[in-house]
């Protein structure tokens, strides 16, 4: 185990697709996948009875369910004086329910020996993102391979790693928690303070930050300061309010719990496109880039900027081909279609995003639609070759954007 590298959340995996006997319960009810050798190289020549898993299944969007079970690891002729025939049984359960001839399967064993069962939807972009995350190159047939981590592939835990483990439910460990706590201890009685003063703390802390000479750079090192310090902050909040406990008038408040459960969980979404924003806001800022920031144009729609500024988009007279919208996601999946409808006087979008690996059926529909997708230069490394050369990187948008700008 190496810390912060991929070998520090992970030990092995053992990766397949789905066949139909094993999803199709009007053809089996087998309930168990074979254990060949790359999934005895994972798991073991020891008999594991009701062991612990975690079964995941990921969809498109932000389509994914969890849930707790148990597997039996097993040599159905372990009597035998020479054969064996290792199988890795289950119980029925939502996730294998959801499952499709096709789909990606991956058993994921953890340093800690905690086993994954992750069901991926085939062609999704969370398929790619965990493809490019194992370093999986070849064709995946519906025969296990094994792929260790330590001695294999074992990417640093940069910003794209910490995504897509983050999306699997993974807490990331962080070494630096003691400096963490000196910058929100502030915060920690009062509570959380605007995402615009979070934002400013985040790249106040942050050291040699060049927003002008290195803007993709500095945009990530940003952001993943700031997703450190929400996270720990929050750590504190949630653990002193579940030390108080829910109790109202001598009874389990349950309908409080849920509320406060909500209310984290719509924090930790909305909290990232408003952070995401700020941030480009003061990278434009430091490069001299005019924009306005959520003004309303059109049929009450509101791009997240306009460049030069909402008063040249409402000038008739200016000239259209000096216009610029860019849209912000955090995120895609399918909310990127609603960037088409904001500036209609533009025809060319512009979106950024920070998500890694999205497919290339989505990226060509993109492309067809007039759609220019921009992400931080160290994410482009999660896309394909062909993808890459059209993908654009912040410097080259804001120099696109300051062309535009010169005499205005």
């Amino acid at each position: 185990m190496k810390k912060g590298f991929l070998s520090q959340y992970f030990e092995g995996i053992a990766i397949k697709r789905l066949s139909s006997v094993e999803v199709d319960i009007r053809r089996s009810n087998q309930h168990e996948f074979n254990g060949s050798v790359p999934l005895r190289n994972l798991l073991g020549n020891n008999r594991l009875s009701d062991y612990p898993v975690t079964f995941i299944w990921l969809g498109d969007e932000n389509e994914g369910i969890s849930e707790e079970g148990y597997v039996t690891w097993y040599d159905a002729r372990e009597k035998h004086p020479s054969r064996t025939e290792w199988r890795l049984y289950f119980k029925s359960n939502s996730v294998i329910d959801l499952s499709q001839e096709g789909d990606l399967l991956l058993v994921a064993k953890r340093p800690d020996n905690q086993v994954y069962i992750i069901v991926i939807k085939a062609d999704s972009t969370f398929e790619n993102q965990l493809l490019w995350l194992f370093g999986i190159n070849d064709e995946i047939n519906f025969q296990f391979n094994f792929q260790p981590i330590e001695n294999g592939h074992n990417p640093k835990v940069d910003f794209a790693v910490r995504y897509i483990l983050e999306e699997l439910g993974i807490q990331i460990q962080e070494p630096d928690s003691v400096f963490l706590d000196t910058l929100i201890e502030p915060y920690i009685d009062k509570g959380f303070p605007s995402t615009k003063e979070f934002s400013a703390l985040a790249r106040r802390s942050v050291d040699e930050s060049y927003p002008v000479e290195q803007p993709d750079l500095t945009l990530v090192k940003w952001i993943e300061q700031e997703e450190k310090l929400f996270k720990r902050l929050e750590r504190h909040i949630v653990s002193d309010m579940l030390k108080q406990g829910f109790h109202h008038s001598g009874l389990t408040d349950v309908d409080g719990f849920i509320k406060f459960s909500l209310s984290v969980h719509n924090r930790r979404k909305s909290r990232v496109g408003y952070a995401l924003e700020n941030h480009l806001q003061e990278i434009f800022k430091r490069n001299g880039i005019k924009h306005s920031r959520g003004t309303v144009t059109e049929n009450k729609s509101k791009p997240d900027f306009l460049f030069p500024d909402i008063m040249y988009y409402k000038d008739p007279s200016f000239p259209v081909s000096k216009l610029t919208m860019l849209g912000v996601k955090s995120t895609c999946k399918d909310r990127w279609r609603q960037v088409l409808a904001e500036a209609s006087k533009i025809d060319i979008k512009h979106l950024f995003t920070l998500e890694p690996g999205i497919t290339e059926n989505q990226t060509s529909e993109m492309q067809s639609s007039n759609l220019r997708l921009i992400l931080p230069q160290p994410l482009h490394e999660t896309y394909s070759s062909s993808q890459q050369t059209w993908l654009m990187n912040l410097d080259e948008f804001i120099h696109l954007v300051r062309e535009r700008q010169i005499g205005y």
